[in-house]
């Protein structure tokens, strides 16, 4: 009987410090609030984005992927970007097409 008593404290003890442990390294079980309908965490810079801002994106993860609207967003983001870089270099290489018929 003695013995069943020990075995069961140890276990309680065992058990207790398991708990204790797994609640410092996973937390105390607390969820963030929930973002706004239409929010997204994935960011871009408005403008001059660079190649670290893209390989810095994250996007949320769903059952089959990563959501949809926030990789068309960001691709969206990023065609418009580069657009704009290639009218500045256009504009940039008539001016210089102008300037050396000169």
């Amino acid at each position: 009987m003695f013995t069943a008593l020990i075995y069961l404290v140890v276990m309680v003890l065992v058990g207790a410090m398991l708990f204790f442990a797994a609640s410092a390294v996973f937390g105390r079980s607390e969820e963030l609030a929930p973002l706004p309908p239409g929010t997204t965490p994935t960011q871009l810079p408005v403008r001059e984005v660079t190649g670290a801002d893209v390989q810095a994106l994250r996007f949320q993860q769903t059952l089959r992927g990563y959501k949809q609207s926030e990789v068309d967003w960001a691709l969206e983001r990023l065609g418009a970007e580069i657009d704009s870089l290639r009218e500045q270099l256009e504009r940039e290489r008539s001016r210089s097409d102008a300037g050396g018929e000169r």
